[in-house]
């Protein structure tokens, strides 16, 4: 089966909704994998896969079972690969919070990259902490899921802004990629040494 097939069969998996209500769709789980893709740490599969269904989905069958999460595998080295290219990571939504960010889909890609980051918190923030928080922001904006912060909420407000930012995001994770994975390829983002 071609890899597109199979993405079409896990799609079909993830936004059914048989899941539990707390498990990512897809366009979540392409959020969550890229942020697993990006963080420093690797976390073990079954750890994330768990984490991404919240509790174990109800499969036909062992054949099913492995079927999805090879699928989510594949997805993540997937994504994997599409950072390390240096183009910027296509999403599977618009780049658009439109007139009800909640429903939108990229808020739902958002959160699941944001997950996807509280699986390691620590480790996002330990090497380059400002420019990470920096590049993290249009995710962050985009999630809601900080707007009664201040800055978010000041952000939030405004629509024109809350846009540009959101579609900020794939030049921000091509950075992250590079600052998480190849810092020495970004010496121009390292802090200056102090003397």
């Amino acid at each position: 089966m071609s890899f597109a097939a199979q993405l079409t069969r896990l799609q079909a998996f993830l936004d059914a909704d048989e899941l539990h209500e707390e498990a990512l769709d897809y366009v979540a789980a392409h959020g969550f994998l890229t942020a697993l893709s990006i963080c420093t740490v690797e976390v073990a599969e079954r750890e994330w896969i768990d984490a991404l269904f919240s509790e174990a989905p109800h499969y036909r069958d062992d054949a099913e079972r492995d079927e999805i999460e090879a699928t989510l595998i594949q997805l993540k080295a997937h994504i994997g690969r599409m950072l390390a290219a240096d183009d910027d990571l296509e999403l599977p939504c618009d780049l658009d919070l439109g007139d009800e960010p909640d429903d939108s889909d990229i808020r739902g890609w958002c959160i699941g990259f944001m997950e996807g980051v509280f699986m390691r918190e620590a480790a996002w923030f330990e090497t380059a902490e400002e420019e990470v928080s920096e590049l993290l922001l249009p995710i962050m904006v985009g999630s809601g899921l900080f707007d009664e912060e201040a800055e978010f909420a000041d952000i939030a407000k405004d629509a024109d802004l809350m846009d540009d930012m959101v579609e900020q995001i794939p030049e921000a994770l091509t950075a992250l990629f590079l600052l998480c994975q190849a810092p020495d390829e970004k010496p121009a983002l390292l802090k200056p040494r102090h003397h």
